[in-house]
């Protein structure tokens, strides 16, 4: 009777207060959640750590979940269960999401059936668990949003993260001439390998001249920013007539001057996946799937942290000193 009893519990992080990485807490008892109508039961095999779910567990992002709480959304795994009215998937078929209702950092996940993609056998479950909310934040925020026609320039900063290899991929694959920067010679490369025309060193005191001088005359048509307190200022400078800053993060308030945006009517505009229509997710969903078949969206999977490392990635996806790649937790 024991053993059948320990069969319906899993291990998941939860969150009981909001606050620092401190407050994310393994348990092992907690029960494995039912599919319900339109919903599927994942086995996790990997799911990616994003930037926003250390804003929200702080409890300073415009939307709080309720606590207790379990974070994670970009989970990859194998179909466990269907409730009713589920014909798109199977148990066994291999999966990635890009959202979950129970939470991803756990052995098991339940997620609505429309937020569930099939994962190609070309990549596997760490890349899988790379794909949601990047992929689909860098199509959103370069077309869209940022309506990036081939031919145009895109500089993205902090192109060594997850939403900024995506960016770079996506970008490169639609015809666009791509810059990118990062914070280490590693990360540069990791860039360069995946899309970017040029890399640039933001850390190097004198990097924004060496973008300006390679750009000339003409600026850059959108720039897709992750750090948006620090850059927005220089940004605005950088752009072309017309040009658009896409605010894809941002880690506090900044000031600029707006008289920057009237000299070349450029445009300052706000990216938030969470925001997206059904039909929206649809054209993210089969603009990416395309990508994987044709072999260029290849995921680039960093740092791997197994469950009761949790706190250790949240505190590194922070304060690392460069990313290089996709942040992945292994249940």
């Amino acid at each position: 009777i024991a053993m059948a009893a320990t069969r319906n519990v899993m291990r998941a992080v939860r969150v009981f207060e909001f606050g620092g990485p401190e407050v994310l807490k393994l348990q092992s008892d907690v029960l494995i959640p039912d599919p319900k109508e339109n919903q599927v039961l994942i086995k996790v095999h990997a799911c990616g750590v994003n930037p926003v779910e250390t804003y929200i567990r702080s409890g300073n992002y415009a939307r709080k979940p309720a606590v207790p709480y379990t974070p994670g959304s970009d989970v990859a795994g194998v179909i466990e269960g269907v409730g009713e009215h589920v014909t798109a998937f199977k148990k066994g078929d291999r999966v990635f999401t890009i959202g979950t209702i129970s939470g991803g950092y756990a052995d098991y996940a339940v997620a609505a059936a429309n937020r569930v993609f099939p994962l190609s056998d070309k990549l596997d479950f760490r890349q899988g668990a790379a794909i949601g909310i990047p992929y689909f934040t860098a199509y959103r925020a370069l077309f869209q949003k940022g309506h990036a026609k081939a031919g145009e320039s895109v500089l993205v900063h902090g192109a060594s993260g997850g939403v900024g290899i995506a960016t770079c991929q996506i970008a490169r694959a639609c015809g666009l001439k791509v810059l990118g920067t990062a914070g280490t010679e590693e990360g540069m490369n990791v860039v360069l390998r995946n899309g970017a025309h040029q890399a640039f060193n933001h850390r190097e005191a004198n990097y924004i001249d060496k973008i300006k001088e390679y750009t000339g005359m003409e600026g850059v048509d959108i720039i897709i920013e992750m750090l948006s307190n620090i850059n927005l200022a220089t940004d605005l400078q950088l752009l072309s007539y017309a040009g658009r800053v896409m605010v894809v993060g941002c880690r506090g308030p900044v000031e600029i001057n707006p008289r920057d945006t009237m000299s070349k009517e450029s445009s300052i505009i706000g990216v938030s996946l969470f925001l997206a229509t059904e039909e929206e997710r649809h054209e993210c969903a089969t603009a990416l799937l395309d990508g994987i078949e044709a072999g260029w969206l290849k995921p680039v999977v960093g740092s791997e942290y197994p469950l009761d490392k949790v706190v250790k990635a949240h505190e590194d996806i922070i304060h690392s000193s460069g990313a290089r790649g996709k942040m992945v937790l292994l249940p």
